[in-house]
């Protein structure tokens, strides 16, 4: 049948949507017997530019490696940590990761700082921008064997292409010479082209003490803060809490 040789071509040249909906219409005569070819084929190609959005947002959201599986939807506002929705609100939106803007998010241990970061490169992905999670660390750790293996101005283009880089444990170990300038390559590079997110327990105050260098801590803070937004997050642990709170529910 000529229908058959038309989804094996539409297979083939990878329009998987194309040949699901014109299957469904095959299968389903009833329902589009009475719509013009006009109006057929729009249902096929917007079939098609779906199951091609739902594949790049997967394919964003594997490649962007998030600690958390956090969603918008699932964030806690209930708790009195300083997290303002209509702060939130904006920023899924992703208005500032067009512009290019920055994001500082601070406060202690178990607030939920890791949790916002991912949530909001989720919704990111979800929206076509590309993302992706580091503890600081593990990329200095990556960047190191890079210059071993002759990877590194590789590596750091590809850092300079992430819409969205999320560095998570700002602050949390001393910088080596190396890693400083590392640091500096990083964000001269995405300074004014993509959004960096810094999480930190440190205030941002105690951000030029703790990478060690004057001139360095200068410039790279200067590009880091110029244009970002900040949470500031209070309170107790939001583990310890959740934790009290399952711990109430088993007891009924």
């Amino acid at each position: 049948m000529m229908i058959n040789n038309t989804l094996t071509q539409l297979r083939q040249l990878k329009l998987t949507g194309m040949a699901k909906a014109l299957t469904m219409q095959t299968e389903q005569p009833g329902n589009y017997d009475a719509l013009s070819f006009d109006e057929r084929l729009q249902l096929m190609t917007d079939c098609e530019q779906h199951e091609r959005e739902q594949r790049k947002q997967q394919r964003l959201l594997k490649a962007a490696k998030l600690k958390i599986n956090a969603t918008a939807r699932d964030i806690d506002y209930s708790q009195p940590r300083g997290l303002k929705q209509a702060m939130m609100a904006s920023l899924l939106q992703c208005d500032w990761v067009n512009k290019h803007q920055n994001l500082l998010l601070t406060g202690p241990c178990g607030s939920g700082k890791t949790y916002l970061a991912c949530a909001l490169a989720h919704t990111a992905c979800t929206k076509g921008y590309s993302a992706k999670y580091y503890r600081l660390s593990r990329l200095m750790l990556e960047l190191t064997q890079a210059k071993a293996d002759g990877t590194y101005s590789k590596a750091l283009q590809h850092l300079a292409r992430m819409n969205m880089l999320i560095l998570d444990d700002w602050g949390l170990e001393p910088l080596k010479a190396a890693h400083r300038n590392d640091l500096m390559e990083i964000m001269d590079d995405r300074n004014g082209s993509s959004s960096t997110v810094i999480i930190s327990q440190l205030p941002t105050d105690q951000w030029y003490q703790s990478i060690g260098d004057n001139t360095l801590a200068d410039a790279i803070l200067d590009r880091l803060m110029h244009n970002a937004h900040r949470i500031n997050l209070k309170g107790e642990s939001m583990r310890k809490i959740q934790s009290e709170l399952t711990h109430r529910d088993h007891l009924g």
